[in-house]
């Protein structure tokens, strides 16, 4: 059946969200900027680097909460999603490592990039910047 699904994309965030929130990870999005379409790759590539920095927050760390942001600019959307890291970091779990590779890579393909990094007061921070077309000229942006 997945087969004859489109790919997946930010129109299916709130059931990527609803996915963690049943594992017991509280996700808040917040989104800035007017909210457009994307490229189907980009949109993609967008959607995987949010359920993959989820992931990791599940394997990684005890955190029961994560936050997603969204930022619509004239050509680009900057998705950062962070935690507070709990109280206490979980080990690497066996044959992890790759996830961040991952999400680079895809930022990369899409004419993007990322960064990744803890946080100051703690907790850490995955963030991509994706190219994304300008809005219409009617549209603000």
């Amino acid at each position: 059946d997945d087969a004859l699904q489109p790919p997946p994309g930010l129109a299916r965030l709130p059931e990527l969200v609803s996915a963690f929130g049943s594992a017991g990870l509280h996700v808040t999005v917040t989104v800035h900027g007017t909210r457009r379409p994307l490229p189907p790759g980009a949109d993609l590539t967008a959607f995987r680097i949010v359920q993959e920095a989820l992931t990791n927050v599940t394997k990684h760390t005890d955190a029961g909460t994560a936050d997603v942001h969204l930022a619509y600019a004239h050509d680009r959307l900057t998705l950062t999603v962070t935690d507070d890291g709990g109280a206490t970091p979980r080990p690497p779990g066996p044959g992890g490592g790759y996830g961040l590779i991952g999400m680079r890579e895809r930022a990369r393909t899409s004419g993007g990039r990322l960064s990744a990094g803890s946080l100051p007061q703690g907790g850490f921070a995955v963030t991509a910047e994706l190219p994304a077309p300008p809005p219409p000229r009617d549209q603000p942006s």
